[in-house]
């Protein structure tokens, strides 16, 4: 009996030993430690990645101090670990949820390929993943514009906090929501869509969704939303100027007006992308390509969106300055020159073109 209880008295003191080792005392991780611990993890699953990952010692202590305490749920997450903490201190970490997020800046006027790479490069997946629900999650902008055949607009630039739980779609989906929330700001009507035009055109790009294109508008964009947000992105790629937003907005809501091609390089490139062939400048078969996005050969709006505009350039798009302004070529010194007469067009692009050599 006495060496029973002895026995019993040693196993104890193992026990007690094993369990200090085990959760008291600190692991430092070999160098900086991210864990992925994805939601519909159980407990059991938690531990073994923690030990796997080598933040704690052992699982089953783990474990046990989690049922001891009757801890709360597990937050899922991305976890940094780089300082020594116990077992005791990591448990706290993920009741308390201090997961780790990433940083995703997206600067106005940036397509959907700038965005995709500016995911992948904050580590939240590959591009092409976020080309895919961008290109195909039309669902999420369908309730404010019937119209839409991508995203392209509508993923508004601010700058984002993101997990590596988070889906492609929820991404998408927190970039559309900030679009309605400053399109109500600025007084954009988000809620009375027009009547979608299900006419499918023969042609359309390679990488859009094959839907229906949008309606040719004749003068200025009005109270249509596509048609705003159309002109509000190419006005974005035009001038970084906000003085000249609205002047830029004249001049094509003028050629519409008259029926004049838009003349704007900006859809030319954005059709060189769709098709995989932009070679970082315009070149002659850009100009001569049959894409609806080719607003030299394709008189009216293109059939969407080139980029994501900014407040500014909205409100341009909305509101463009009253003028008989046709025609606008840079200035050499960050601007531009506007005007309304060809001639005079003609000789501000020679003086161009003398800065440049």
């Amino acid at each position: 009996m006495r060496l029973l209880r002895k026995l019993t008295a040693v196993l104890l003191l193992a026990g007690a030993a094993w369990l200090a080792w085990a959760l008291l005392r600190p692991v430092t991780p070999q160098r900086e430690t991210f864990v992925l611990l994805p939601a519909g993890f159980s407990g059991r699953q938690i531990a073994r990645r923690l030990e796997n990952s080598g933040i704690i010692r052992s699982s089953t202590g783990f474990l046990l101090l989690h049922y001891m305490r009757r801890s709360r749920t597990l937050k899922a997450g991305e976890y940094r670990f780089q300082e020594p903490e116990n077992a005791s201190q990591v448990l706290d970490k993920l009741i308390r949820g201090e997961i780790c997020t990433h940083t995703v800046v997206i600067p106005e006027g940036f397509n959907i390929f700038d965005i995709a790479q500016a995911i992948q490069q904050a580590g939240l997946g590959p591009a092409e993943d976020f080309l895919a629900e961008a290109r195909g999650d039309v669902e999420l902008v369908r309730g404010f514009d019937p119209e839409a055949t991508s995203l392209e607009g509508y993923l508004f630039p601010d700058t984002y906090e993101f997990t590596r739980t988070q889906s492609m779609r929820d991404m998408a989906q927190t970039m559309v929501r900030r679009f309605e929330q400053e399109a109500r700001q600025i007084g954009l009507d988000i809620a009375s869509p027009g009547p979608p035009d299900r006419k499918q055109k023969p042609g359309q790009d390679a990488l859009l969704p094959q839907q229906a294109q949008p309606r040719r508008l004749p003068g200025t964009p009005g109270g249509n939303i596509h048609a705003i947000v159309t002109l509000a992105s190419i006005v974005e790629k035009e001038t970084a100027l906000p003085k000249e937003r609205s002047l830029v907005a004249s001049v094509y809501c003028n050629r519409l007006r008259r029926g004049m091609a838009l003349d704007a390089d900006p859809t030319v490139v954005y059709a060189a992308l769709l098709n995989q062939r932009y070679r970082g400048a315009i070149h002659q078969s850009d100009l001569q390509s049959d894409s609806a996005y080719n607003t030299y050969k394709h008189a009216g709006l293109p059939p969407g969106p080139i980029a994501n505009p900014g407040s500014e350039s909205l409100r341009a798009a909305m509101d463009p300055e009253r003028t008989n302004y046709l025609y606008f070529v840079a200035d050499g010194q960050g601007g531009h020159r506007f005007t309304g007469s060809y001639q005079e067009h003609s000789r501000n692009v020679a003086a161009y073109r003398r800065t440049q050599r």
